[in-house]
């Protein structure tokens, strides 16, 4: 079956090897960085593959791009609506995301998410590009980044940045939260990619910032919890 165009299967095909060029990498190298098989990378570029949650954020993490780019997020103008019924879901191992809005705004780029947490589920990150912002809606969560752990209740905000290892837990049933991922502009693929026959070194370079960089202090608001 052939990947329908608006679909997520659909416009990561789309993304992908577009992405990946840019960088200067090979499926191999893509593979070795990513550590996702070589032929599930293939099968995403061909569209017949089943992308996750783990799956998409590697890709964003390793190819240092936001995560509408790799899925083809457009700004609308005027009246923006998102039924949850009508918005797929992007699975992983216990957090079903759902993609609501992408905002553009100045040297800004924000991904806005309905974002819930599966009861009694945990989701891992190995960090990806951006600075990760979520408000706890209703249900307790555990939020675990670079060792350091939180508890939130609804009203609740934790901010930190997403290139660090995080991860989202929920410690009393089912979790629902907004995720706001926040990028600078020259993050963004269309902006920052070099040409397509010149390797680019920035994921290394990056890289190693991050490493010698000094941890950043974890924001967390809980002003608002509910009694």
């Amino acid at each position: 079956m052939s990947a329908s165009e608006g679909s997520i299967r659909g416009m990561l095909a789309a993304n992908l090897r577009r992405a990946r060029t840019r960088r200067g990498l090979s499926i191999s190298e893509l593979s070795r960085r990513s550590k996702i098989g070589k032929a599930t990378l293939s099968q995403l570029e061909s569209g017949t593959g089943n992308p996750t949650i783990e799956t998409v954020f590697s890709l964003s993490r390793v190819l240092e791009v936001p995560i509408s780019d790799l899925l083809d997020a457009r700004p609308s103008d005027g009246l923006v609506l998102a039924r949850a019924e009508e918005v797929e879901v992007l699975r992983g191992e216990a957090v079903d995301l759902r993609s609501l809005r992408r905002i553009e705004s100045g040297d800004a780029v924000f991904e806005v998410y309905d974002q819930r947490v599966r009861g009694g589920g945990r989701q891992e990150s190995l960090g990806h590009v951006g600075t990760e912002h979520t408000i706890v809606q209703a249900g307790r969560l555990g939020v675990r980044v670079d060792g350091r752990e939180v508890e939130l209740g609804p009203g609740d905000y934790v901010g930190f940045d997403a290139a660090l290892t995080h991860s989202y837990t929920a410690l009393d049933g089912e979790v629902r939260s907004v995720l706001l991922l926040q990028y600078r502009a020259d993050q963004r693929l269309h902006l920052s990619a070099p040409a397509l026959d010149a390797p680019c070194p920035a994921a290394g370079a990056s890289a190693e910032r991050r490493r010698q960089a000094v941890r950043p202090d974890m924001t967390v608001d809980t002003s608002d919890r509910a009694s």
